[in-house]
Protein backbone atom coordinates (compact mmCIF):
# COMPACT_ATOMS: atom_id res chain seq x y z
CA UNK A 1 0.00 0.00 0.00
CA UNK A 2 1.66 3.07 -0.89
CA UNK A 3 2.76 5.70 2.02
CA UNK A 4 -0.04 8.53 3.00
CA UNK A 5 2.15 11.81 3.15
CA UNK A 6 1.90 15.73 2.96
CA UNK A 7 4.22 17.78 1.40
CA UNK A 8 4.42 21.00 3.29
CA UNK A 9 5.71 24.56 1.46
CA UNK A 10 5.99 28.11 1.12
CA UNK A 11 6.84 28.66 -2.06
CA UNK A 12 7.77 27.67 -5.65
CA UNK A 13 7.26 23.89 -4.91
CA UNK A 14 10.01 22.02 -7.19
CA UNK A 15 10.45 19.45 -4.45
CA UNK A 16 7.00 19.09 -4.33
CA UNK A 17 6.36 18.90 -8.35
CA UNK A 18 9.95 16.04 -8.30
CA UNK A 19 7.64 13.94 -6.14
CA UNK A 20 4.46 14.64 -7.77
CA UNK A 21 5.99 13.80 -10.94
CA UNK A 22 7.58 10.68 -9.95
CA UNK A 23 4.46 9.24 -7.84
CA UNK A 24 2.69 9.97 -11.31
CA UNK A 25 5.22 7.79 -13.61
CA UNK A 26 4.56 4.93 -10.68
CA UNK A 27 8.38 5.19 -9.35
CA UNK A 28 7.71 6.88 -6.01
CA UNK A 29 4.72 4.71 -4.00
CA UNK A 30 3.29 7.64 -2.01
CA UNK A 31 0.21 8.82 -1.89
CA UNK A 32 0.05 12.58 -1.97
CA UNK A 33 -2.97 13.78 0.72
CA UNK A 34 -2.20 17.20 0.92
CA UNK A 35 -0.30 19.96 -0.01
CA UNK A 36 -0.33 22.57 2.48
CA UNK A 37 1.51 25.96 2.13
CA UNK A 38 1.26 29.00 4.51
CA UNK A 39 1.79 31.69 1.66
CA UNK A 40 -1.15 33.17 -0.38
CA UNK A 41 0.87 33.62 -3.85
CA UNK A 42 3.18 31.11 -3.72
CA UNK A 43 3.38 28.53 -6.90
CA UNK A 44 2.87 25.02 -5.36
CA UNK A 45 -0.43 25.76 -4.81
CA UNK A 46 -0.46 25.95 -8.54
CA UNK A 47 0.89 22.70 -9.00
CA UNK A 48 -1.24 21.09 -6.46
CA UNK A 49 -4.05 22.16 -8.78
CA UNK A 50 -2.70 21.43 -12.05
CA UNK A 51 -1.66 17.76 -10.47
CA UNK A 52 -5.46 17.38 -8.89
CA UNK A 53 -3.71 16.98 -5.37
CA UNK A 54 -5.99 18.42 -2.34
CA UNK A 55 -4.82 21.28 -0.97
CA UNK A 56 -4.87 23.90 1.70
CA UNK A 57 -3.77 27.60 2.12
CA UNK A 58 -3.67 29.07 5.45
CA UNK A 59 -1.59 32.62 5.96
CA UNK A 60 0.34 32.74 8.92
CA UNK A 61 0.04 36.23 9.40
CA UNK A 62 -2.91 36.00 10.31
CA UNK A 63 -2.96 34.28 13.07
CA UNK A 64 -1.71 35.62 16.58
CA UNK A 65 0.87 33.16 17.28
CA UNK A 66 3.11 30.41 16.05
CA UNK A 67 1.16 27.96 17.74
CA UNK A 68 -1.81 29.20 16.56
CA UNK A 69 -0.90 28.25 13.20
CA UNK A 70 0.73 25.16 13.82
CA UNK A 71 -2.46 23.89 16.17
CA UNK A 72 -4.32 24.52 12.79
CA UNK A 73 -1.61 23.28 10.48
CA UNK A 74 -1.31 20.15 12.71
CA UNK A 75 -5.33 19.50 12.73
CA UNK A 76 -5.00 19.72 8.88
CA UNK A 77 -2.53 17.00 8.46
CA UNK A 78 -3.75 14.85 10.77
CA UNK A 79 -7.50 14.94 8.83
CA UNK A 80 -5.42 14.35 5.72
CA UNK A 81 -4.67 10.85 6.72
CA UNK A 82 -0.81 11.41 6.08
CA UNK A 83 1.74 9.35 7.80
CA UNK A 84 5.11 11.18 6.98
CA UNK A 85 5.14 14.82 6.72
CA UNK A 86 7.52 16.01 4.10
CA UNK A 87 8.62 19.84 4.09
CA UNK A 88 9.37 21.17 0.95
CA UNK A 89 10.81 24.79 1.22
CA UNK A 90 8.76 25.70 4.24
CA UNK A 91 10.41 28.75 5.50
CA UNK A 92 9.21 28.94 9.06
CA UNK A 93 10.23 27.47 12.51
CA UNK A 94 8.23 24.49 13.74
CA UNK A 95 6.92 24.63 17.40
CA UNK A 96 7.52 21.55 19.69
CA UNK A 97 3.33 20.73 19.35
CA UNK A 98 3.76 20.14 16.17
CA UNK A 99 6.91 18.09 15.94
CA UNK A 100 5.30 16.17 19.36
CA UNK A 101 2.36 15.58 17.45
CA UNK A 102 4.18 14.01 14.07
CA UNK A 103 6.89 12.77 16.46
CA UNK A 104 10.05 10.99 14.05
CA UNK A 105 7.47 11.31 10.77
CA UNK A 106 8.67 14.82 9.34
CA UNK A 107 11.46 15.40 7.41
CA UNK A 108 12.75 18.13 5.44
CA UNK A 109 15.89 19.21 3.00
CA UNK A 110 18.45 21.58 3.72
CA UNK A 111 21.02 23.14 0.67
CA UNK A 112 23.83 21.88 2.54
CA UNK A 113 25.99 19.45 3.60
CA UNK A 114 25.09 19.26 7.55
CA UNK A 115 26.46 20.49 9.70
CA UNK A 116 27.83 22.95 7.55
CA UNK A 117 26.26 25.76 6.92
CA UNK A 118 22.67 24.60 8.69
CA UNK A 119 20.35 26.97 11.06
CA UNK A 120 19.78 29.92 8.16
CA UNK A 121 18.23 30.64 4.94
CA UNK A 122 21.80 31.64 3.03
CA UNK A 123 23.67 28.18 2.67
CA UNK A 124 24.61 28.79 -0.76
CA UNK A 125 26.09 32.24 -0.19
CA UNK A 126 27.35 31.16 2.75
CA UNK A 127 29.42 28.51 1.03
CA UNK A 128 30.79 30.58 -1.17
CA UNK A 129 31.70 33.40 1.07
CA UNK A 130 33.28 30.90 2.96
CA UNK A 131 35.06 29.65 0.02
CA UNK A 132 34.19 25.38 0.55
CA UNK A 133 35.51 22.90 -2.41
CA UNK A 134 31.89 20.94 -1.99
CA UNK A 135 28.71 22.33 -1.35
CA UNK A 136 25.46 20.15 -1.96
CA UNK A 137 22.20 18.88 -0.17
CA UNK A 138 20.87 16.61 2.89
CA UNK A 139 17.51 15.01 3.86
CA UNK A 140 17.26 14.89 6.97
CA UNK A 141 14.03 14.21 10.07
CA UNK A 142 12.97 17.26 12.07
CA UNK A 143 14.33 18.16 15.06
CA UNK A 144 13.45 21.23 17.00
CA UNK A 145 17.04 22.69 16.83
CA UNK A 146 17.25 24.02 13.37
CA UNK A 147 18.98 21.48 10.93
CA UNK A 148 20.55 18.95 13.87
CA UNK A 149 18.01 16.08 12.90
CA UNK A 150 19.55 12.17 11.96
CA UNK A 151 20.76 12.75 8.58
CA UNK A 152 19.02 10.04 5.95
CA UNK A 153 21.28 10.84 2.79
CA UNK A 154 23.49 13.75 1.08
CA UNK A 155 24.64 14.32 -2.08
CA UNK A 156 27.84 16.42 -2.57
CA UNK A 157 28.86 18.56 -5.52
CA UNK A 158 31.79 21.05 -6.23
CA UNK A 159 31.99 24.37 -5.11
CA UNK A 160 33.88 26.19 -8.07
CA UNK A 161 35.61 29.77 -7.33
CA UNK A 162 34.04 31.14 -10.05
CA UNK A 163 30.26 29.72 -9.23
CA UNK A 164 27.54 32.43 -8.25
CA UNK A 165 24.82 31.87 -5.82
CA UNK A 166 22.59 31.05 -8.99
CA UNK A 167 24.96 28.35 -10.28
CA UNK A 168 26.04 26.71 -7.75
CA UNK A 169 22.13 26.54 -6.31
CA UNK A 170 21.42 25.35 -9.71
CA UNK A 171 23.73 22.35 -9.08
CA UNK A 172 21.82 21.70 -5.74
CA UNK A 173 18.91 21.62 -6.96
CA UNK A 174 19.00 18.85 -9.66
CA UNK A 175 20.30 16.53 -7.06
CA UNK A 176 17.54 17.76 -4.32
CA UNK A 177 15.05 16.99 -6.62
CA UNK A 178 16.70 12.71 -6.39
CA UNK A 179 17.24 12.84 -3.28
CA UNK A 180 14.56 13.64 -1.56
CA UNK A 181 11.75 11.39 -3.47
CA UNK A 182 14.52 8.89 -2.98
CA UNK A 183 14.82 9.31 0.87
CA UNK A 184 10.98 9.31 0.69
CA UNK A 185 10.68 6.09 -1.03
CA UNK A 186 13.25 3.88 1.38
CA UNK A 187 10.68 5.35 4.55
CA UNK A 188 7.91 3.78 2.47
CA UNK A 189 9.17 0.83 1.88
CA UNK A 190 10.07 0.45 5.54
CA UNK A 191 14.07 0.68 5.55
CA UNK A 192 15.23 3.41 7.15
CA UNK A 193 16.30 2.73 10.69
CA UNK A 194 17.46 5.19 12.99
CA UNK A 195 19.81 4.56 16.19
CA UNK A 196 20.50 7.63 18.19
CA UNK A 197 22.10 9.99 15.41
CA UNK A 198 22.79 7.22 13.05
CA UNK A 199 20.30 6.27 10.13
CA UNK A 200 20.73 3.37 8.27
CA UNK A 201 19.27 2.26 5.10
CA UNK A 202 18.56 -1.57 4.62
CA UNK A 203 19.76 -2.92 1.18
CA UNK A 204 17.55 -3.76 -1.38
CA UNK A 205 18.23 -5.84 -4.57
CA UNK A 206 17.68 -3.12 -7.26
CA UNK A 207 19.92 -1.53 -9.56
CA UNK A 208 22.03 2.03 -8.63
CA UNK A 209 21.33 4.72 -10.73
CA UNK A 210 24.15 7.35 -11.96
CA UNK A 211 24.10 10.19 -10.07
CA UNK A 212 25.57 12.33 -12.26
CA UNK A 213 28.74 14.27 -13.68
CA UNK A 214 30.89 15.29 -10.41
CA UNK A 215 28.97 14.38 -7.61
CA UNK A 216 28.56 11.92 -4.76
CA UNK A 217 26.02 10.82 -3.13
CA UNK A 218 25.16 8.36 -0.34
CA UNK A 219 23.75 6.27 0.44
CA UNK A 220 23.45 5.37 -3.42
CA UNK A 221 20.48 6.27 -5.41
CA UNK A 222 18.55 3.76 -6.47
CA UNK A 223 17.39 2.84 -10.52
CA UNK A 224 13.96 5.47 -10.97
CA UNK A 225 15.52 8.24 -8.95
Amino acid sequence: MSLPIAIVASGNGTNAQAMIDLMKQGVLDVDIRLIFCNRPNARVIERAKAAGIPWQMEDHKAYPSREAFDAVMTEALKKSGAELIVLAGYMRLLTSTFLDAFKNRVINIHPSLLPAFGGGVHAGPDALAHGVKLSGCTVHFVEMEVDSGPIIIQAAVPCDAEDDEESLMNRIHVLEHRIYPQAVQWIAEGRVHVQGRRVSVAKADRKLAVPGENSLVWPPLEEGF
